[in-house]
This record gives C-alpha cells, structure tokens and sequence, in this order.
C-alpha cells in the first residue's frame, strides 16, 4: 500500500461496497466473506470479488480455516487511512431509530481497529495526558509514572514493530485519540480483564470504570452511554 498512488487508493475505496466492507473491517477482527456480503448488503459472489481487490491491492489479508476463508485488515496503516477519510466525510445521517441509537453508542465509545475511540478514547487520552503518564511536550513519549501505573494494571506492551503512540483524529469528536502499540495494549489488556466488551458493531460498553480512574479518564459524566447499566 505504501507504493500506491493516490488514485490508486482512492479507486479502491470509490466502490461503496468496498468501503462499507472496509468500515466493518475496521474493528480488527477476521470475517468471512459471507458476513462481509451481509454487511454490504450484496451477494456473496459479488462481496468475493470486492474482496480479490482489496487483497490484491493490499488493503486486506486473507486465511483459511476449515470450510471458511476469513478476511482481516492488512495491518494498522489501512485502518488509519480507512478513518481519517471517515473523518473526512464525516458521519453518515442514520436512517431509522435503530441506526440513530447505533450512531449514538458509536460516538460514545467504539474501536478504531485496535484502539478506543469515540469520546472514551479522546477521554483517555486527555486523562493520560493530564496525569503525567503520558507527555506531549516534544512529540508523544510514556513517563517513567506512566511505566508504572501500565504495569501494575498489567498492561504489557511487546517491543513494537509500530510506533508505540501517535495521534489519530477522531472522525466523531474531532479531537485526538491515541492509536500505535501502547493504546492497542491498554485495549487487549482491558477485554481479556472484563473491564470492556464490544459488539459486532465496535461499539464498547464500559463495565468498571475503575481501570479508567487509574489512567486519568474521568468516568459517568463523560463516558455517558458506554457505561453499563
């Protein structure tokens, strides 16, 4: 992807399909071609060959596993591309009540890729910044407090082959949340713990906020609708 023109790229997003079939794929996991049609509301012979695009142009990687062929996102790179032309475009209206309140719970709290977003994630961010935890006075760099508050909620970060923090604009709150290898961490670490869950929209609910407090999120007021009831 890297060696691709810009109307290279822009080609390959230009089909709605494809984009939508890449907004779904946005939230990190490995989908089959089938859920992939679902989602674009296309037949499943069409969402294969949108699929040999996007793979041939390096925007996603496929594996097979038993009968079904699972598709995923080639790496962070692509995600970051996908969002900040969301930003772009901005929000699509929803149509219906059902798309409205999804709309809602995405603001408030959803993955981007490997990350939070949404106002969670910007909360975070500013939290961590506020702390001490995490400086922005000469690019983006983890304190020494930041070391040891990471480790004693057992958040491990493995020597990345990305960057370990940078921002990325939030399409929803124009504002920046956290993405690279330390955010993707606190995420993983936050799921496999119970403190989180998502559904197959991204959208996150939030169930002990406790981990948040720690890190210098502040909690109800801002997190509204990704709390738990």
């Amino acid at each position: 992807m890297d060696t691709m023109s810009v109307a290279s790229v822009a080609a390959v997003l230009a089909d709605e399909s494809r984009a939508t079939m890449c907004m779904a794929l946005i939230d990190g996991r490995a989908w089959t071609v089938s859920e992939l049609a679902h989602a674009a509301r296309i037949a499943t012979s069409t969402a294969s060959e949108h699929v040999r695009v996007l793979h041939d142009a390096g925007f996603v990687r496929t594996l097979k596993q038993g009968r079904h062929r699972y598709v995923r996102l080639s790496g962070p790179q692509v995600a970051d591309v996908i969002e900040r032309l969301a930003n772009l475009a901005g929000p699509e209206p929803p149509r219906g009540l059902r798309q409205s309140v999804r709309a809602r719970r995405l603001a408030h709290a959803r993955t981007c890729y490997d990350h939070l977003a949404g106002r969670l994630g910007v909360a975070l961010r500013d939290g961590l910044v506020g702390d001490g935890l995490i400086s922005d006075r000469d690019g983006l760099a983890v304190t020494e407090r930041g070391w040891a508050t990471f480790a004693s909620l057992g958040i491990e970060v493995q020597r990345p082959r990305r960057a370990l923090l940078r921002e990325c604009l939030d399409w929803t709150e124009r504002r920046e949340h956290l993405a690279g290898a330390l955010p993707a961490a606190i995420l993983s670490r936050a799921q496999d713990a119970g403190w989180l869950s998502r559904d197959s929209h991204r959208a996150v609910t939030v169930h002990d906020t406790a981990w948040l407090e720690q890190l210098g999120a502040q909690s109800p007021q801002t997190l509204g609708a990704a709390l738990a009831p």
